[in-house]
């Protein structure tokens, strides 16, 4: 007696073999009575599915991966955790993949694609400066998460969920200013970062601008790039060095909130006081932050929501309910306990 192959189980069950193979495979766009019923079918007639043939024709799986840059910053934690919850329910696979700093993500996300079959990608983090020709290289829907969309990219190449960095930063710079700071540090990212680091710097320049404080480039530090990239460590480092300079300033912007909190221990370990001595203010809205003694001066981005967008996007573009969207979400200026006013005279 012959094998009983699928095609037999298709007619049997009066539908197509493609219909079958989504039973199998435990396929989300099939009715679960259906289901039922071929895999009943099956079990009756010792069908066993050959697992080549399958792997074959499976051109994809069902795994959704996140690539991340920056892996030690806590801002991305809260991100992970949310995206891992919906991912799995959503009944699809979950993959964290980092990125080594001077990796190329687009390259990397190639070789994952190959390798796993994935189904979609998120990008997190980095600096994320591709062309189009590189980005077309990408066979798999992604989303760009709290990654700002470059304006020389093609925006219907890709989605991008964030907030407006310049803006943002613009308005906690803008708020030191206006308590009466006109010494203001910041501690940024390297010069060449043409993603968030470059956009809070500008941001900085521009309310520093519109109040009438030039830039002074030895105010303007930049993270060590032998340390890990916005991390307490940086932040120390950086401050370290800033305050043994002998250079005059009131206050510290540090473009994250891991950033600010190694500054602040660094003013402590010089025997000064924030905010007396310095004032200091972050951007991110970590828990830490809120905790903190002193609470920092921040910008919370809204995490859950942006994740939770940047899932449901990517599953839009997924099952083609959707082409490529942008959506940028609204900070918001959070007053601690690390900074305060000073006297305008």
């Amino acid at each position: 007696m012959e094998a009983i192959t699928i095609k037999d189980i298709a007619r049997l069950c009066g539908v197509g073999v493609s219909t079958v193979s989504r039973a199998i495979n435990n396929h989300p766009d099939i009715n679960e009575e259906t289901k039922a019923m071929i895999m009943k079918v099956i079990k009756e007639n010792n069908y066993i599915p050959n697992n080549s043939a399958r792997n074959l024709k499976r051109s994809d799986s069902r795994t959704i991966a996140v690539l991340i840059k920056g892996i030690t910053n806590p801002f991305f934690s809260g991100m992970i955790k949310t995206f891992e919850r919906i991912i799995k329910e959503k009944k699809y696979s979950f993959i964290l993949h980092r990125v080594e700093e001077k990796e190329d993500e687009i390259d990397v996300a190639i070789e994952l694609v190959k390798e796993k079959k994935l189904k979609g990608i998120v990008f997190l983090g980095g600096h994320f400066s591709h062309s189009d020709e590189k980005l077309r290289q990408l066979t798999v829907p992604f989303v760009l998460s709290t990654i700002e969309i470059s304006q020389r990219i093609d925006k219907t190449l890709c989605s991008s969920v964030s907030v407006d960095d310049f803006k943002e930063s613009y308005k906690i710079v803008n708020y030191l200013c206006k308590i009466g700071h006109t010494k203001i540090a910041i501690i940024t990212a390297p010069i060449d970062d043409e993603s968030i680091g470059n956009l809070r710097f500008n941001g900085y320049k521009s309310a520093l601008k519109d109040n009438g404080i030039k830039v002074k480039e030895s105010l303007v530090r930049f993270m060590k790039d032998d340390i890990d990239s916005y991390s307490m460590e940086n932040g120390y480092v950086v401050t370290k060095e800033l305050l043994e300079s002998g250079e005059d300033f009131t206050a510290i912007y540090a473009i994250s909130d891991s950033i600010a909190i190694g500054a602040c221990k660094a003013i402590f370990d010089a025997g000064k006081k924030v905010p007396e001595d310095y004032s200091v203010a972050g951007f991110d809205g970590l828990d830490i932050a809120k905790y903190y003694n002193p609470s920092i001066t921040t910008i919370r981005q809204p995490v859950e929501e942006m994740a939770e967008e940047t899932i449901k996007i990517l599953f839009d573009i997924i099952r083609k309910k959707a082409p490529t969207q942008h959506k940028i979400f609204k900070g918001e200026l959070v007053i601690g306990q690390s900074t305060r006013e000073i006297d305008k005279t």
